[in-house]
């Protein structure tokens, strides 16, 4: 266990302790040198990788698959709640890096669905498979050459939908009102 070597200076109404700067350690003594571009070496990591990303994001379909059906089959309760939203969520984040930009928006939709209903319980099983499905078909479709321009036309018809549905649900509530109706940060594409 390291020692902590902090510098305690006393006086007389109080004590002022400097911490270590551990800093000091991680930074390499030796010369930048400019050939070595990390972010070149990140992306050329990525990139042996990509081989995987199609099969990644088939595995994230299926998770999102499985959280839906423990809904379909016990309910919104909190546990099931949560993992449809953090499914849904990671396929979201991870969508443009696996090379599925377009699954995003669905993806989005949905955590929208999930995060401002205001009872989980009275979201329609039949949106949630909307948004599954959408999310699964774009995926499964995306080598189509009007694939992109597809999922565009399902993303915004989910989005409309839901929105129809949480402003409805939370028309007692303009603050949550003001935020459903905000832009979605989402791009396009």
């Amino acid at each position: 266990m390291a020692k902590d070597t902090a510098a305690v200076t006393t006086y007389g109404d109080h004590e002022m302790i400097t911490p270590q700067n551990k800093l000091r350690n991680a930074v390499s003594d030796r010369p930048f040198d400019p050939s070595d571009d990390p972010v070149a070496r990140a992306e050329k990591a990525l990139a042996d990788l990509s081989g995987n990303f199609s099969s990644w994001m088939d595995e994230e379909c299926e998770r999102l698959d499985q959280a839906r059906q423990a809904v379909k089959t016990s309910g919104f309760n909190n546990a099931n709640k949560e993992k449809l939203f953090h499914a849904a969520h990671d396929i979201k984040g991870e969508a443009a890096t696996f090379g599925f930009p377009a699954c995003a928006g669905a993806a989005d939709s949905l955590c929208r669905l999930i995060e401002y209903a205001p009872d989980v319980t009275k979201i329609p099983i039949k949106l949630v498979d909307q948004h599954v499905d959408a999310v699964r078909a774009i995926i499964r479709e995306y080598t189509r050459s009007d694939a992109i321009a597809l999922a565009a036309e399902l993303n915004k018809r989910l989005r409309e939908v839901t929105d129809e549905f949480l402003l409805h649900e939370n028309r007692n509530r303009p603050d949550v009102v003001a935020s459903i109706l905000g832009p979605s940060i989402i791009p396009n594409g």
